[in-house]
């Protein structure tokens, strides 16, 4: 699989702007396929994978899913919310969407003309993320620098969270910038697994994990004149429900 995602890479219009030097900025210096797992799989219609792949990628699925939930549960008891939210919130009418990119970033005549994959966040959920164990590339932007991610040793498996996790969890885990970096003396190999949404879900942050809002400072200053000195949490969440209408403000 590496030797026919290299080779057919060289042949490619990709290879041919970088050897004409044109306008370079909008393209990946990448060979990629996807494989959908759930909520229905179309490895059958790839027909370059062996029958023992495909097995062996069924099982290793598997496991990674058990993975990915697990995370969510984690994610759920920090974030003081049922250990099921998050699962139950990507799972729409069929179940969580799950699905592998499988990229290869050969080796790069001039990689200071290109990027193996621009800037981005993740769009999903949970990636969970096999990368290469010699040749590094994945940089991640952190307090204003891009961070070097040194390759993965003994099949480590690197965790990343998209778009929806900071949606659903109001912004208290972030979709973080990354990029992968073109490398001129190796060719970089990287299979993503994404534990994202149901296509239906209906996505918005946990109410619980919500400030109050549409309230009048004036009511709020009246709770506050009384509680000052005890934990806020309590008042914030008082001020949710009156706010809302659940009850009237009594001090």
């Amino acid at each position: 699989m590496r030797k026919n995602l290299k080779e057919s890479f060289y042949e490619s219009e990709i290879a041919r702007f970088l050897e004409s030097k044109e306008n370079t900025t909008n393209i990946d210096w990448e060979s990629s396929f996807f494989i959908w797992h759930r909520p229905t799989s179309n490895m059958d219609e790839l027909t370059n994978l062996s029958e023992d792949l495909c097995k062996t990628m069924d099982e290793y699925i598997a496991q990674l899913i058990k993975l990915a939930e697990k995370l969510s549960e984690l994610m759920c008891e920090n974030l003081n919310l049922e250990k099921d939210y998050i699962k139950e919130a990507f799972s729409g009418s069929k179940g969580p969407s799950v699905g592998t990119k499988v990229a290869k970033y050969p080796q790069c005549p001039q990689p200071e003309l290109v990027r193996g994959l621009r800037e981005h966040t993740d769009a999903g959920g949970i990636i969970l993320l096999l990368q290469d164990d010699q040749v590094p590339g994945l940089e991640f932007f952190k307090d204003g620098e891009w961070v070097e991610i040194p390759p993965s040793k003994n099949n480590t498996i690197f965790v990343n969270t998209g778009d929806q996790v900071e949606v659903l969890s109001n912004g208290r885990y972030k979709s973080t910038l990354h990029r992968v970096m073109a490398d001129k003396n190796g060719s970089r190999l990287s299979i993503a697994t994404f534990y994202n949404p149901a296509g239906d879900a209906l996505i918005s942050p946990a109410p619980k994990l919500l400030y109050p809002n549409h309230f009048r400072f004036q009511d709020y200053l009246k709770l506050y004149a009384t509680t000052k000195f005890s934990d806020k949490g309590p008042r914030f969440e008082l001020m949710k429900k009156t706010a809302d209408g659940h009850q009237t403000l009594r001090v």
